[in-house]
C-alpha cells in the first residue's frame, strides 16, 4: 500500500512539473527560438575548450499541436521533444535566445521556409568532421544554415577551424582522433558559441 501511494505521488508530482513546464512555455516561447546547452557527449569538452564557451549543442524550437520540439543535429538529425532534449544536457540548464526583430522577420511565410530548410535536412547523419557540406550537418551549422536559408539572416560569422583555441591537449587528442596528421584548420565552421554571442539575439528564458 506504501509503494503505491508513493507511486502515486510521484506520477503526480510529474504531472505537476509537466504542467508548469508547459505553462512557462506557452508564455515564453515561439517558433524560431534557438536554445543552448552543455552536452555530455564524448566532444563536448574539446568543443567547450576550443570555443571558450561552455554551451556546446544548440537547436531551434518549433511547436506542434500543444507540445514544443527542438529540432537539432544529432545521429541523426531529427525532432526531439523540448522536455526530453532539456534533461540530456548538463544539469538539464539551457538557455533560450530569440530574434531581436523575430516578430518581424519570423512572420508564417519565413517559418514555413525555415521548417523546409530543416526538411531536407531530417535523418542526415551528424557530422563528426565538422565540413562545411549538406552531406553531413553537426548542430549550430544545422540551425545557421535554416535561418540562412528561410529569412536571409546569418546568426554569427563563420570562421574557420584555425581561429579556434586548438592548443589544449584535450583539444588536440580529439582533433587527432578525427582527421590524424591532416587537420583541416582553413575548413569553414559556426560554432555554437558564436551563435550564442550574436548580437542580433537576446535571452528569452534560462534556468
Amino acid at each position: 500500500m506504501k509503494n503505491l501511494l508513493l507511486l502515486l505521488s510521484m506520477l503526480l508530482l510529474f504531472g505537476c512539473k509537466k504542467t508548469e513546464n508547459h505553462a512557462v512555455y506557452n508564455n515564453k516561447l515561439k517558433d524560431g527560438d534557438l536554445i543552448f546547452q552543455t552536452s555530455r557527449s564524448a566532444q563536448s569538452q574539446a568543443i567547450q575548450l576550443a570555443t571558450k564557451s561552455k554551451y556546446s549543442h544548440c537547436g531551434i524550437i518549433y511547436k506542434e499541436g500543444d507540445e514544443y520540439f527542438v529540432f537539432e543535429a544529432i545521429q541523426p538529425v531529427q525532432t526531439t521533444p523540448l522536455d526530453q532534449w532539456i534533461t540530456r544536457g548538463k544539469d538539464s540548464h539551457y538557455v533560450v535566445k530569440r530574434l531581436k526583430n523575430a516578430d518581424k522577420v519570423l512572420t508564417s511565410g519565413n517559418l514555413k521556409k525555415m521548417k523546409s530548410a530543416g526538411k531536407k535536412m531530417l535523418g542526415k547523419n551528424y557530422d563528426l568532421y565538422f565540413e562545411w557540406s549538406n552531406d553531413r550537418i553537426y548542430c549550430s551549422e544545422l540551425i545557421w544554415k535554416i535561418y540562412k536559408e528561410g529569412t536571409g539572416i546569418e546568426i554569427g560569422n563563420l570562421e574557420q577551424l584555425k581561429d579556434f583555441d586548438l592548443s589544449n591537449p584535450a583539444v588536440k587528442t580529439k582533433l587527432k582522433e578525427r582527421y590524424g596528421a591532416n587537420i583541416p584548420k582553413n575548413e569553414k565552421v559556426i560554432s555554437p558559441s558564436i551563435m550564442f554571442n550574436s548580437k542580433l539575439l537576446y535571452t528569452v528564458e534560462t534556468n
